[in-house]
């Protein structure tokens, strides 16, 4: 049964590429204009980073801050648009799931945990936090920022 375990790795990437892309090209991309109905990402996420040393308190709120909604909005979005893959593979699609409530998971806590952030996912940090916040796209792995020449650490 070596289709599973492989099945499971490239929805990992797969998972992870899309990370990668909509963080650079639409979050940071469209997202620096203010007019964008992405600019939440730049405009309040990244700035609340900036001055509570990677610290998101919008993600404690209930109801959820409309930045937060909107990260909920799209990765349910995500897994919709990507249901037909459900007919061709029912683990690979279940499997993209498991990433995508991953990736929230893992992005809210190293916002509302900031040491457990940076003792696990010090890319993400650094991502904020380091001098470059135009580097580091990935927020669960940095495999695609080690690909694509995008890691970039403090000193680097």
């Amino acid at each position: 049964m070596f289709v599973y375990p492989a099945l499971f790795i490239l929805a990992f990437l797969y998972a992870n590429l899309l990370e990668w892309v909509i963080h650079k090209y639409l979050f940071h991309g469209l997202g620096k204009n203010k007019k964008s109905k992405f600019a939440g990402h730049w405009h309040t996420h990244h700035k609340l980073c900036r001055k509570n040393d990677n610290a998101d308190e919008t993600y404690k709120e209930f109801p959820p801050h409309p930045t937060v909604k909107q990260e909920l909005t799209s990765l349910l979005i995500l897994a919709l648009i990507h249901t037909p893959i459900i007919f061709f593979s029912p683990f690979f699609y279940v499997s993209l799931v498991y990433f995508t409530i991953r990736y929230f998971y893992i992005h809210r806590k190293t916002h509302t945990d900031v040491e457990w952030g940076k003792k696990y996912f010090p890319w993400h940090y650094e991502h904020h936090m380091g001098k470059d916040q135009d580097a580091n796209w990935g927020v669960t792995n940095p495999l695609w920022d080690h690909i694509l020449g995008t890691r970039k650490r403090d000193g680097d």
